[in-house]
């Protein structure tokens, strides 16, 4: 049997492979403590679970959903960015919603690139901004992002035989993985150079609001000009809770979420209705719940960051995403220091060499778990961890 070759070329998926290494652990009767994955333990706030009850008992979300979304939905992420960024939309041409982020960032690459044509794609960074290229016959282009730039990439070290063929970029504010976030006029010279070499800047903005220390996230098309050069890609994952949700949204150039609309519509029948009716109760109800999430994250946060410096490694807080981006101690590897926490500790953290070859001498440590099982992991990592 014949398989396209874009699917042959496929790494294994990072998360996948983990998941299978937890399995095999915990089969074999060892209690192990995954700090890997990055989804929330905690469960959706019930106003909007209710919201979603209430919404599928109604007969009219039975029946296949617009494409282009229910009119109540694109409002209110409208009124959100608005309240929340200060940047206005128009919910009629400037809104489409997604299934998910993951779903947004792999489609929009059909839609901006036709075969050779480059993608340029945060390194490190979420591994789909190089499979989603790939799957459209791109070609991803790593964007490394450079520690003395406080994790920005260096815009001006793009080779110009590259920038030739770049039709998109990827970045995301606050980082995942890095945790590093925007307080300078980044976004500004990001906006001057896509419209100076016709590139479109996708913004995946799903840790918007999962911040710490005071810091506020902004949106990129709050900058002057971004609505006319790219898009954000915006999820409800992270900041609800709502990870198996799948519900996000494309927002800002005209044309391009226009675009993304026409490929929807031949991919995809929609986003169900009483899903898009969570999502506004979300988006629209009290935000206290993404508070209290914040402050659990920010307590976990410094209880791993304690833990780290007692076993002599360097952390820097972030002061935002539900991650620690840690430099593993000198003489190991990203893989080999995963390697030893999870046979020392039984501790599963990832390899930054799996987000891009710029995260390798680093690894990734998630905050969502359970209370009481990070501080079994702090406990085993400062009783066995040897380096």
């Amino acid at each position: 049997m014949r398989i396209a070759e874009r699917v042959r070329a496929l790494p294994p998926y990072l998360f996948a492979a983990i998941e299978q290494q937890i399995a095999e652990r915990r089969a074999a009767g060892v209690d192990v403590i995954s700090l890997g994955i990055g989804d929330p333990d905690l469960p959706t706030p019930d106003h909007i679970v209710e919201a979603l009850a209430e919404g599928a008992r109604d007969p009219a979300t039975h029946q296949y959903p617009s494409n282009q979304g229910e009119p109540r939905f694109r409002q209110a992420v409208a009124d959100f960015y608005a309240t929340r960024f200060g940047v206005t939309l128009d919910p009629s041409e400037q809104i489409v919603p997604l299934l998910g982020a993951k779903e947004g960032i792999a489609h929009i690459c059909q839609v901006l690139l036709d075969p050779g044509d480059v993608a340029l794609a945060a390194d490190p960074g979420y591994p789909v901004y190089v499979n989603g290229p790939l799957l459209a016959d791109g070609v991803a282009r790593h964007l490394p992002l450079v520690p003395a730039l406080g994790f920005q990439p260096d815009l001006e070290a793009i080779p110009a035989e590259t920038l030739e063929r770049a039709k998109m970029l990827f970045v995301s504010y606050p980082n995942n993985p890095t945790g590093a976030v925007i307080e300078d006029d980044f976004f500004a010279r990001l906006v001057a150079f896509a419209r100076e070499h016709d590139i479109v800047v996708v913004h995946d903005n799903a840790y918007a609001d999962i911040t710490f220390d005071g810091y506020v996230a902004p949106s990129f098309l709050a900058t002057p000009g971004a609505s006319e050069v790219g898009v954000e890609v915006f999820s409800l994952s992270k900041s609800y809770n709502m990870t198996g949700w799948r519900a996000g949204a494309v927002v800002g150039d005209r044309e391009v979420v226009d675009a993304y609309w026409r490929l929807k519509t031949n991919v995809d029948s929609g986003m169900f209705g009483a899903v898009q009716r969570a999502a506004v109760a979300a988006l629209t109800g009290s935000q206290e719940c993404v508070r209290e999430m914040c402050r659990v994250y920010r307590r976990r946060r410094d209880l791993l960051v304690t833990a780290l410096r007692t076993v002599g490694m360097h952390v820097d807080p972030p002061k935002g995403t539900i991650y620690l981006w840690v430099p593993v101690p000198d003489g190991y590897t990203s893989a080999s220091f995963t390697q030893q926490v999870l046979e020392q500790a039984d501790v599963v953290v990832t390899p930054g060499a799996a987000y891009g070859p710029s995260g390798e001498s680093y690894v990734r440590l998630s905050l969502t778990v359970p209370d009481d099982r990070l501080e079994e992991a702090v406990r085993r990592i400062e009783e066995r961890v040897r380096l």
